[in-house]
């Protein structure tokens, strides 16, 4: 056991009751998204490369909506830029709560997630261009740095239901901020020619959003309107419209006016994480990884230094970035490793989060077009280091289902019968 220096935090301790049950529910939703994108993203593979792949094709190239409001976009389009809004406003809505209730509200033990965050982004990206370097698929170096939450979840469910609160905790957080981080990528690095005055509207739009739930006002034909135009402007504006739905669940209001009833945070997370977790993410896989598995593509793929980079920079550098930016704050900040856990524990949470489906699959439609030769090998690149990923990490966890297992009876244990563990009451 590390000795840890007097007022350094404890990393990856038992969270607080109410942090254990938002982990537990974040859980059980997020587990039945990723049963539902694991079915979508097999179907679009077998839809794509059947004899019905034409019809494929022709429905997500298919064009709906207003052109004079730029908003005449394919249905493969609609799923990117509309539905995946859905699930990076429940992303905002996460990250409000963490960072004014959660473990990110005290910097001593938000430094620790954070870190592993940052440099679990940050390996991926430099290797990936180690990959690509002087090439034009160098502009897709986002594509391996985001963790995709409803996957890693979904993994958990199976072979790690059983694990602890600390760890579930410190993935849900880490792929918070990483989802935070990739949308400020998205938004910075992959926009062009942004029109000024739209974007002022957009922010505008956000304004009056943030205004309404200052003064109370939690009425949905108000605040729908609101967050719809700001989406639409910035849309219209050049600026990927996800970063609207991240800007309004960060304006979103998290402290509750009556004890007894849920801040809209709360209401609204209710409300929106089964959308986005059970219809938003599927569709958009289900219109995304629609690619060809011939032999001919695969080995394009294989060869295509930049589909490598990505499969290298997700399965390695994830797990070393994220593990590595964890050990090393440690170590720096003498901060305690939980008694009950060891850091082998720390390692295979992050082979993990080199399971990367929804953020990544967006960055390469916006860095390469989607549908494109090289959107196609890297997407194929994605599935792959996903599908390592998962199998690493699952097995890894599996080393110590056992020990997992002593520490969840603990923490489920009541003796008292009063609904809170005991554990939670020392």
């Amino acid at each position: 056991m590390s000795r840890s220096r007097p007022g350094a935090p404890d990393f990856l301790r038992l969270p607080s009751w109410p942090e254990s049950r938002f982990v537990a529910e974040a859980l059980r939703q997020e587990t039945l998204g990723g049963a539902l994108l694991i079915l979508a993203t097999v179907l679009a593979l077998v839809w794509a490369n059947s004899p019905w792949a034409s019809a494929y094709e022709s429905i997500r190239d298919t064009h709906i909506g207003p052109a004079a409001m730029h908003l005449d976009l394919t249905v493969g389009e609609w799923t990117g830029e509309g539905l995946l809004a859905i699930f990076f406003f429940v992303a905002g809505l996460e990250l409000k709560r963490e960072l004014a209730l959660g473990s990110l509200r005290r910097p001593a033990e938000a430094l620790l997630p954070v870190a592993a965050a940052l440099t679990g982004m940050a390996v991926p990206a430099l290797i990936y261009l180690a990959f690509t370097q002087g090439t034009p698929a160098a502009r897709g170096w986002a594509i391996p740095t985001a963790t995709d939450i409803a996957f890693c979840l979904a993994v958990l469910a199976i072979v790690g239901r059983r694990l602890p609160s600390a760890l579930r905790a410190f993935l849900l957080t880490l792929a918070v901020v990483d989802d935070l981080v990739a949308i400020v990528i998205i938004a910075v690095a992959y926009s062009s020619g942004v029109q000024p005055l739209l974007l002022l509207g957009s922010a505008a739009a956000l304004a009056g959003y943030g205004l309404a739930q200052r003064q109370r006002v939690d009425t949905w034909w108000v605040l729908v309107p609101l967050a719809l135009l700001a989406w639409g402007l910035m849309h219209a504006a050049g600026v990927h419209p996800t970063v609207a739905g991240v800007a309004v669940g960060l304006l979103t209001r998290v402290h509750r006016d009556d004890p007894d009833q849920r801040s809209p945070v709360e209401r609204f997370e209710h409300a929106w994480r089964p959308v986005s977790a059970g219809l938003a993410v599927p569709l958009f896989a289900l219109f995304s990884v629609g690619i060809a598995l011939s032999g001919d593509a695969l080995s394009a793929a294989a060869t295509d230094p930049a589909a490598v980079g990505v499969v290298v920079a997700r399965i390695v550098g994830k797990t070393v970035g994220v593990f590595a930016g964890a050990y090393l704050v440690a170590r720096a900040t003498a901060a305690r490793l939980s008694p009950d856990l060891v850091w082998a524990d720390v390692f295979a949470v992050s082979a993990l989060t080199g399971i990367g489906f929804a953020v990544p699959l967006l960055v390469s439609d916006v860095a390469f077009g989607a549908g494109s030769a090289q959107d196609d090998r890297i997407t194929a690149a994605i599935l792959v280091a996903a599908l390592v990923a998962a199998l690493l990490g699952a097995a890894l966890l599996r080393l110590r289902h056992r020990h997992y297992d002593r520490l969840v009876a603990e923490e489920d244990r009541d003796d008292d019968g009063d609904g809170v563990p005991d554990v939670y009451q020392r």
